[in-house]
């Protein structure tokens, strides 16, 4: 695991990413509809950026809105996006999927892993509404999965970060725990303090509403989240 911390940026165009390869991001997360928490991206746009952006991209692969249990319709149509992303040279793929009692789904979440190689795999944030995060974090790692986006289960990686704290521990060198969910520039470094984290994930919705055209102070932002963070490294 590198000791460098890293920022992932989620955004739903080409625009933002760039913004945010400008600004300094180490790796992009693209979806769709981000205002309602974010689904499988269209091909032209996952086709547009894979074009364009130099940093590594990862690809949610989410069929729709709402809960994280899916029919085998939706199933199969979650291997078919990941078969695209992988055919365009996307390095990731981003999902979750859960069972009826709030458990992590695990056989149909490693079969899904498999079906990605050799993509890089993140449970996302499907492991907030688990039943239980000890158990959750242990399925997870055993799917193979390389990361957990997660607030901790809290509304805000803030307010979950003596949660991640744990997770973190408890994770050790199996699993990246990847805090996310209300950062910016303004408590990131105390979230990489508190949790000991070493990737950060942020889509800035925060600061500003998904779907403003305001790319300068988006890049600006995320400048200040990486200057903080590589800061915080250099004095470690």
């Amino acid at each position: 695991m590198s000791l460098q911390p890293l920022l992932e940026i989620t955004v739903e165009s080409l625009d933002t990413a760039l913004a945010a390869e400008r600004g300094g991001a180490d790796r992009i997360e693209l979806c769709a509809e981000l205002i309602h928490g974010g689904i499988t991206p269209t091909v032209a746009t996952l086709r547009k950026l894979h074009e364009e952006i130099e940093i590594p991209i990862f690809c949610i692969i989410r069929p729709r809105a709402g809960n994280f249990v899916y029919g085998e319709k939706e199933f199969v149509s979650m291997k078919r996006a990941i078969s695209v992303a992988r055919d365009l040279g996307i390095e990731g793929v981003v999902f979750g999927i859960l069972r009826s009692d709030g458990a992590v789904d695990t056989e149909r979440t490693a079969e899904l892993v498999q079906w990605a190689r050799p993509l890089e795999v993140t449970f996302h944030r499907a492991f907030d509404h688990t039943a239980d995060q000890v158990q959750a974090l242990e399925d997870v790692i055993a799917t193979g999965t390389a990361r957990i986006l997660t607030t901790g289960g809290a509304a805000t990686a803030m307010q979950g970060a003596e949660t991640l704290k744990r997770l973190v521990d408890n994770a050790g060198k199996r699993i990246v725990i990847m805090p996310g969910g209300g950062l910016d520039a303004a408590n990131v470094s105390q979230i990489a303090a508190q949790t000991g984290a070493r990737e950060f994930h942020s889509g800035l919705g925060s600061v500003l509403p998904y779907g403003s055209s305001n790319l300068q102070r988006f890049e600006t932002e995320i400048h200040a989240m990486k200057r903080h963070l590589n800061g915080m490294a250099r004095s470690a």
